[in-house]
């Protein structure tokens, strides 16, 4: 393409780039603006959508975001021409940009939970959950970090005991990420039982499990691949997908109700612990 007496050649980063400015929180259009701007330098918004393939009508809101993000710099000519940041102090621009963000996000979390606005929420939560059948209080959540999330919230309420099942690898990344909380449940007085695969590689891990929770071997038990939670027989996490599905793709199933937890998934993980081996 000519544009005047430029030729136009329309820029091509490569998949590996594009995957790791996703990561770093830039959409589809940011990330092809971006990259087109770095091989330009400096450029206007047709000049960049042509190049880029992002439609003209969404590249000078795409340029804006990229300024707030500190990739871009837009000078006040006419036509308005954007500059390219350089991909070093990009970064650290976007660094220091979620540092504050977090840091006010964060203080404002805490003056909701200080003030009479979590009461009112928490009224509302309690009168709407009085209506809803718990059956209906279930849900997918995708990814392994979303998982660990709504399982700590399910163990804070574990009130009776706290039933898990999981493989070798589940085990380490269920110490890692909930230990403290499952020693606290232990210290109310809550039931804490772990049926899970007992090697050498996780000798450490499981001599601490045992000060505090009961624990069986699975490794003897051909087959056996699930992983669960089941706290109260109210509650329970299923996951859906196995471990060699990405943990951004893993899926599991969170439910409260009584006949997943207590009727259907208590008996079997009480099956599979009258068959493990006894570790304490």
């Amino acid at each position: 393409m000519i544009v005047g007496d430029v030729k136009m050649t329309k820029v091509v980063a490569s998949q590996k780039v594009l995957d790791v400015l996703k990561t770093l929180g830039l959409n589809s259009y940011e990330r092809k603006l971006y990259v087109t701007l770095l091989a330009k330098g400096t450029s206007t918004a047709g000049s960049l959508s042509e190049l880029s393939g992002v439609p003209r009508s969404r590249t000078y809101d795409v340029l804006e975001s990229l300024a707030d993000k500190g990739f871009v710099v837009i000078q006040s000519n006419k036509p308005l021409k954007y500059v390219a940041i350089p991909p070093d102090e990009a970064l650290e621009r976007l660094r220091k940009k979620h540092e504050e963000d977090f840091k006010e996000l964060t203080q404002r979390i805490e003056e909701v939970k200080k003030s009479k606005v979590l009461d009112e929420l928490k009224s509302l939560y309690k009168k709407g959950v009085k209506t809803v059948n718990p059956a209906e209080l279930t849900g997918a959540i995708r990814g392994r970090y979303a998982m660990h999330q709504q399982l700590e919230s399910v163990l804070k309420r574990a009130k009776d005991h706290i039933y898990l099942l999981t493989s070798e690898e589940g085990l380490i990344e269920l110490y890692e990420n909930q230990n403290k909380l499952l020693r606290d449940a232990a210290k109310r007085g809550v039931d804490v039982r772990i049926a899970a695969p007992i090697t050498k590689t996780n000798e450490g891990i499981i001599k601490d499990l045992s000060s505090y929770a009961k624990l069986r071997n699975t490794k003897g038990i051909k087959g056996l691949r699930g992983r669960f939670a089941i706290v109260d027989g109210k509650e329970v996490i299923v996951a859906l997908t196995d471990e060699k599905t990405h943990p951004t793709q893993d899926l599991h199933l969170w439910s409260q109700s009584s006949h997943i937890a207590g009727d259907t998934l208590r008996p079997l993980f009480e099956m599979v612990w009258e068959n493990a081996e006894k570790y304490n």
